[in-house]
Order: structure tokens, then sequence, then C-alpha cells
């Protein structure tokens, strides 16, 4: 069995895929699922996504307009109790200088403090949280996020 890793009730995560970094997130041992705050969802017939990033009262907003596969349509019971049915995408992530897959349904989360929602499933087997921590990760998601730009970085030169 490996070591699981600590996280806090609040931590940041930087999802890879939609070029959005150090996003803050709740780490919510009662949700299900993660989820990401966003406007403007639509399915089209080719079943990609439409969606664009977060909104302007959110310090990461960059308002850019995204499409994406669509991973699939998962029915969720909000914390208001309602049942949505959301679409979901499948991304990296970096959390706790960590990539990994993620499955993200897509909602508006105007009303909630947290721009991110870390649920239960992505953490199972592989973190443990200590609500009485916070930002665990800032730390080695910098140590990360230097050695991804500097990769990036090579590439593009590479490219050129």
């Amino acid at each position: 069995m490996s070591k699981k890793i600590v996280v806090g009730r609040k931590e940041v995560i930087s999802i890879l895929d939609l070029e959005l970094f150090e996003l803050d997130a709740k780490v919510d041992t009662g949700a299900d699922s993660n989820a990401l705050h966003c406007d403007d969802i639509f399915i089209d017939e080719d079943n990609f996504v439409h969606f664009t990033l977060l909104d302007e009262i959110h310090p990461s907003y960059h308002g850019k307009k995204m499409k994406i596969p669509l991973y699939k349509l998962k029915k969720v019971k909000s914390s208001n109790g309602a049942t949505q049915t959301r679409p979901s995408i499948k991304v990296k992530v970096n959390f706790m200088g960590q990539e990994l897959d993620s499955v993200i349904s897509l909602t508006n989360r105007a009303d909630m403090k947290f721009p991110m929602l870390i649920g239960r499933k992505f953490l199972s087997g592989k973190f443990l949280v200590d609500v009485s921590k916070e930002y665990l990760s800032k730390e080695e998601n910098k140590k990360w996020e230097f050695i991804y730009y500097q990769e990036m970085k090579t590439y593009i030169q590479l490219r050129d």
C-alpha cells in the first residue's frame, strides 16, 4: 500500500488541459466528484462541450472560450439537494505535485466561494484530508509548475 498524501480543506489545483493554474479549490469529502465553475455551457451535435471559464468575480478569470470532448453526462445532486444533469470532461490536472487524470463536472458555481470543488472519488486511495490545514499544495505546485514551464519552453524552442 502506498503512502497517502495529506491535503487541507482548501487547496490549489491546476487544470493543465485548460491552461488554468493554481485555482483555489474546496476539498469536500461530502461531494462525490469534482466540479468547476464556468458559464455558457452547451453540448454541440458532435459531442463537444463548449463553455467559458470562470467569471469576472474570480481572480483566475480569463474568459477563454473552451471546446473539449464530452466525457459523459451525469446526474449530480447539488448542495441544495436538487438533482442536475451536468456535462463532465476528462482532463489532466496537477494536484500536490502529481499529474493526474480527473473527471470534472461543469456547472455554474457563481454563488459559491470557490470556483473548484474537489470530491471524494478524486481523493480516494491517494489523499487524506486534514481539515485543520489549508493550502498544503502551494509549495509543491510551485516546484512542479517551474519544471512544466521549463519543459514547455524547450518544446517550443525545438518545434520552431
